[in-house]
């Protein structure tokens, strides 16, 4: 582990020389579920201006269009970005290359436009031969630890899931909220297979280097792109598995570590805090601002 620590950013702007392009996280950078960040999608679309390709990289199991809806909805302006890569997407082709197998479906109705139009039929899980998890379904009132015995079920046959969101915990406003990697990392400890789509696994940041060079029309080497996020099981350790460097946005989904209180961003406390992690991120700011 590096002993030396990341100081702290106070703008992007005094990074974006260094790089060629950004993928950035959607939720806990962009928005938090309730309201888009005025200064990040500033600062986004200010470093598309100055000739950087932005690619927004998200663990939603939602398609593009979707997520793109979404972050307008909530008040973003689609400048930020060239194109959008999500975990729905990639599931959707992933599901597409096992035909009309049909499947078990774990997640709320939001989420059905990852399958929809597909060969495969969603179906009980008796008659599936592989489940689809994408969330709970009422991630409001629900834990993992409800789907057990469903879970039990599947062990049982050894029935593959493909998990179509690896984030355990996303913010919602102020609050923490249970995705669908919760459940699919319950299943995992209890034995069963699971196929992971999204951060920070490498498949995601394949396609979204793949939408770059696209944007840019030529190669671009791995250390001229910047990942950044402000998770540090997903965003920073998938960037740092494939091989990247990252930005960690800290008034995001590890706010409430730092300080004794919280929310403590004075240079001590975000010390304190990485001094805590082997998941060490290049960069470290605040906020996402230009």
């Amino acid at each position: 582990m590096p002993q030396s620590l990341p100081v702290l950013t106070e703008s992007f702007s005094s990074l974006s020389d260094r790089y060629e392009a950004l993928i950035c996280d959607v939720w806990g950078v962009l928005h938090n579920g309730v309201v888009v960040t005025r200064a990040a999608n500033i600062a986004l679309a200010a470093a598309r201006k100055r000739g950087l390709a932005v690619v927004m990289l998200t663990n939603a199991p939602r398609m593009p269009e979707e997520i793109a809806r979404f972050i307008a909805h909530l008040g973003g302006t689609d400048d930020a970005w060239d194109a959008i890569v999500s975990s729905g997407g990639t599931t959707r082709r992933l599901m597409e290359g096992k035909g009309a197998r049909p499947f078990h479906h774990i997640g709320p109705k939001r989420d059905v436009s990852i399958f929809a139009g597909l060969a495969a039929v969603a179906t009980e899980l008796a008659s599936a031969e592989y489940v689809l998890c994408s969330g709970l379904f009422d991630d409001e009132t629900e834990t993992a630890e409800d789907y057990r015995p469903q879970l039990e079920a599947m062990l049982a046959r050894g029935m593959e899931m493909i998990c179509a969101n690896p984030d355990i915990v996303v913010e919602r406003g102020h609050r923490l909220i249970p995705c669908g990697g919760a459940v699919a990392d319950l299943y995992e400890r209890m034995g069963g297979p699971v196929t992971w789509v999204g951060k920070p696994h490498p498949l995601v940041y394949t396609y979204a280097q793949q939408a770059i060079e696209a944007r840019l029309g030529r190669p671009v080497a791995k250390e001229r792109i910047l990942a950044i996020g402000d998770a540090l099981r997903t965003d920073i350790a998938g960037a740092a598995a494939y091989g990247v460097d990252s930005l960690l946005v800290l008034d995001g989904i590890h706010s409430n570590e730092l300080g004794p209180a919280g929310k403590d961003f004075s240079p001590a406390a975000v010390e304190a805090f990485l001094r805590t992690t082997e998941r060490r991120p290049t960069h470290v700011t605040v906020a996402l601002k230009d």
